[in-house]
């Protein structure tokens, strides 16, 4: 009989809880867009939107925490992490002390936006609790979106639109000083503020969309409902293909409509890493073939969203 090995506490955070290697990348990705919007527009605030960012990505990790405290608290018997069910097991992850990690991580999140109230007001306080609960809503509010295969449009709406949208209205809240009504955000805030970061948010929701193929028989045993589970391999990889097709054909739409110069198809330069990923998808199906390919997919959403910030900045 195998034994899974139990790792040291250290292990576990790290490579187990935190995920630098995902949740950074794929926090980033939206904020990077939104701050070269913010340049362009000449409404740039460094510190404003390191603080905002700081927060966001802070909620998004007790987001994470709660999905893995949710997992080994409803569903022990499921072995989606072995290594996770063993450490709480043998005692060297206490699920309260999970609890507290998580719960601070959504206080230290939160701390940032009570300053960035007194900058932004009541826009910000809604942007926040949209951020909180969309985090916990995940898997641990009472309504748990991603049982019922909601979490695509979620994070779709979440990392292409709120995020850039956010980041940008607390740098121009900053620097104009002004606090704007809702009616103002539509007459402040430009059109591609809206929607350039959409590409993004596609590419992310990708992220997850990997993560549901390689969980598939977990999320059917928790009574998930997720695209992978009700509509098999087929599904998950035709929304992968299609939402990675949307990703690369929006700066060229931009371009040949006259709206942008020829730097914003610099995006398109990460096509061969596209590539690469697309086909492990399309041919693996495996946890162990898709481990690495959940951080890699990361990584390819902040390189996109980074020459997409590059493209705007050399308009």
């Amino acid at each position: 009989m195998r034994v899974t090995p139990t790792p040291d506490k250290r292990s576990i955070w790290l490579t187990f809880l935190l995920y630098p290697s995902h949740t950074l990348p794929t926090a980033a990705a939206p904020v990077m867009v939104g701050v070269a919007l913010a340049v362009q527009q000449g409404v740039f605030s460094p510190w404003v939107v390191l603080l905002a960012f700081l927060g966001s990505w802070l909620i998004h990790l007790g987001g994470v925490l709660a999905d893995n405290h949710e997992l080994l608290r409803r569903h022990a018997d499921v072995p989606e992490h072995p290594e996770l069910l063993e450490a709480v097991c043998s005692g060297v992850l206490p699920l309260r002390e999970l609890r507290r990690v998580m719960a601070a991580c959504f206080v230290l999140g939160v701390a940032p936006g009570l300053w960035l109230y007194t900058i932004g007001g009541p826009p910000v306080a809604v942007l926040g609790v949209i951020g909180v609960l969309s985090s916990l809503g995940y898997a641990a509010l009472p309504f748990r979106y991603a049982r019922f295969g909601l979490a695509e449009p979620v994070f779709f709406l979440m990392f292409g639109v709120v995020a850039v949208v956010g980041t940008y209205y607390i740098q121009l809240a900053s620097v104009s000083g002004d606090h704007y009504s809702w009616q103002q955000l539509w007459q402040q805030i430009p059109w591609p503020v809206w929607v350039v970061g959409l590409p993004c948010g596609a590419l992310v929701t990708n992220v997850l969309i990997i993560d549901d193929i390689r969980d598939r028989h977990f999320d059917r045993a928790k009574g998930w409902r997720t695209v992978a589970v009700r509509f098999g391999l087929a599904g998950s990889r035709t929304e992968f293909v299609l939402l990675a097709i949307f990703a690369y054909a929006l700066p060229v739409v931009w371009w040949l409509g006259g709206h942008y110069s020829p730097w914003i198809l610099l995006p398109l330069l990460t096509l061969p890493e596209a590539s690469i990923i697309s086909r492990r998808v399309l041919t693996e199906n495996t946890t162990a073939a898709l481990l690495r390919m959940t951080p890699r997919a990361s990584r390819l959403a902040l390189l996109f969203s980074l020459l997409l910030s590059a493209g705007l900045l050399l308009q």
